[in-house]
């Protein structure tokens, strides 16, 4: 009987702590606009997910402003919902997404909820990657140098701003220049980027207007181009909390194919409102503004989220994440903060101007502004080959246009310069949602750089490389269009094949 007693007392001291174990509950001291401080949460750490408990039901938040008596939370769910006088509790997680092969071609918001009124976005949720919305940029040592091209299918950039896949290169200009329209050319291209593994695309769209964003993804499905394309939506009419955490679950999902060995391409449309958005919260919580009444760390804002686009080595299975930033100007201003910020971060720019816009000239690139720091190593060989001088002499004319608009005797050369200059002005023009594919793009700008077009009249440019492209696709392209673009070169071969082609085809044009 003595022995039991014994027994038991042991297994009750066993049992026994010397502390009970409390959860640690803070209490909201004040909300509104979607902000939540909160007291009590002296454990709590940045960026940790915290559950609001309101009368209704549970809010999720995140943990921002980390004060001296005070937590400064975002919250992520229905705001008004939460009230002073509310609990908190902590998670110990830090905010992440699921991420699986299931996402593609499916429209959803920032925290992972469906959007596009197809039902659920896993039907096995525990099958689904977590993947955090901040995550540490892969080291140097992972990484390998960027010598693969991401062809947009625009002529203009494929062959004078070359972009590699794993590279960051930004697209700024003012309002209504065509900047979305050059974004959504390069994702409709990779549908016929022949020769090369699919690339998985991924649209944010950040404080857009409802109905642009419902264009974009009907454009999408009417191209076919949604089958291998990622919407990310957080429209003006959602709350800020979700425009700020937007390109982050974009570049999250990106990460996930580049980590499978897939390349991946991340549209930010546009950083500017994501500025604005951060900028918002910053004045809600109380941080202290810098230039422009931006916060001051914007700048690792913006930066800690396009460092996370690379080329990883073949040991890290060799996949890519390209970043196409999207910057709005205010009256062609690069030299302001936000510009100049994401100018500093990123691998180059396409500069797209507004003069040249209304002058007609589509897409309205400005070719002195614009560089791709990454330059011909992301480029085929053929097109190396054949644009190697389009840019110098497009810069000449340029000069030359705006040198001579004054004079009216002009010595022959300086007019046979500005001749050629409007013709490859008018050869590099392109319409929306009509990327080309890059084997036709080397075969025209072949004719135009070699003076097979220099007697063609600038009204008859469009139907002149209309006719040649049915011309070598209907009997040229076993011999010509096949092997530029399985080798990606123009050896002497295919080169006087072509220059016989464009000889024939020039009779009877």
């Amino acid at each position: 009987m003595s022995y039991d007693i014994l027994e038991k007392l042991k297994k009750e001291i066993e049992g026994f702590k010397e502390k009970p174990e409390f959860a640690k509950v803070g209490v909201v001291v004040e909300a509104g606009d979607g902000i939540a401080k909160i007291s009590g949460l002296s454990g709590a750490l940045s960026q940790e997910l915290l559950i609001v408990q309101t009368k209704d039901s549970e809010v999720p938040a995140l943990a921002f402003n980390l004060e001296e008596t005070l937590v400064g939370a975002v919250v992520l769910g229905q705001a008004h919902s939460c009230q002073v006088g509310d609990r908190v509790h902590k998670t110990g997680k830090v905010l992440s997404i699921k991420v699986g092969q299931e996402l593609i071609g499916r429209v959803l918001s920032p925290v992972g909820e469906a959007l596009d009124g197809k039902g659920v976005l896993f039907k096995k949720p525990q099958e689904a990657a977590d993947y955090f919305l901040e995550r540490q940029a892969p080291s140097v040592i992972d990484r390998e140098s960027v010598n693969t091209p991401l062809h947009t299918g625009v002529k203009a950039i494929d062959s004078m701003i070359p972009i590699g896949r794993g590279q960051r290169e930004l697209i700024i200009g003012d309002r209504q220049t065509g900047k979305t329209a050059l974004a959504l050319d390069a994702i409709l291209n990779q549908k016929q980027d022949r020769g090369r593994p699919q690339v998985i695309c991924v649209y944010v769209a950040i404080g857009q207007k409802n109905s642009k964003v419902a264009k974009i993804i009907k454009k999408l499905q009417e191209a076919g181009a949604i089958d291998y394309t990622i919407v990310v939506s957080a429209p003006a009419s959602s709350p800020v909390a979700l425009q700020y955490l937007a390109p982050y679950a974009g570049c999250a999902i990106g990460e996930y194919f580049m980590d499978k060995g897939r390349d991946a391409l991340v549209i930010y449309d546009d950083l500017s409102k994501h500025a604005d958005a951060y900028r918002q919260l910053s004045l809600l919580l109380r941080r202290p503004p810098g230039r422009e009444a931006y916060p001051g760390d914007i700048f690792y804002l913006h930066a800690r989220l396009l460092e996370r686009a690379t080329k990883l080595n073949p040991e890290k299975g060799g996949g890519s994440l390209t970043a196409l930033p999207i910057i709005e100007t205010k009256l062609g201003d690069v030299s302001a903060y936000i510009p100049t910020n994401v100018i500093s971060i990123t691998d180059g720019q396409i500069y797209l101007e507004s003069g040249l816009f209304y002058q007609g000239i589509r897409p309205a690139l400005n070719v002195g502004l614009s560089v791709s720091r990454i330059g011909s190593s992301a480029q085929t060989k053929a097109m190396k080959k054949v644009a190697g001088r389009l840019r110098l002499e497009l810069a000449q004319f340029r000069e030359l246009q705006a040198f001579v608009q004054f004079s009216s005797d002009l010595d022959e050369n300086t007019r046979k310069q500005i001749s050629r200059g409007r013709l490859l002005t008018e050869v590099l023009k392109q319409a929306d949602s009509s990327p080309l594919p890059f084997e036709c793009q080397v075969v025209l700008l072949f004719a135009a750089l070699q003076g097979f077009a220099d007697d063609v009249s600038l009204e008859r440019v469009g139907v002149f490389e209309e006719r040649f492209e049915e011309y070598l696709e209907k009997l040229h392209l076993e011999d010509i269009l096949k092997p530029i673009q399985e080798t990606g070169n123009l050896d002497e071969k295919t080169e006087s094949a072509l220059k016989k082609a464009l000889t024939n085809f020039k009779n009877t044009f």
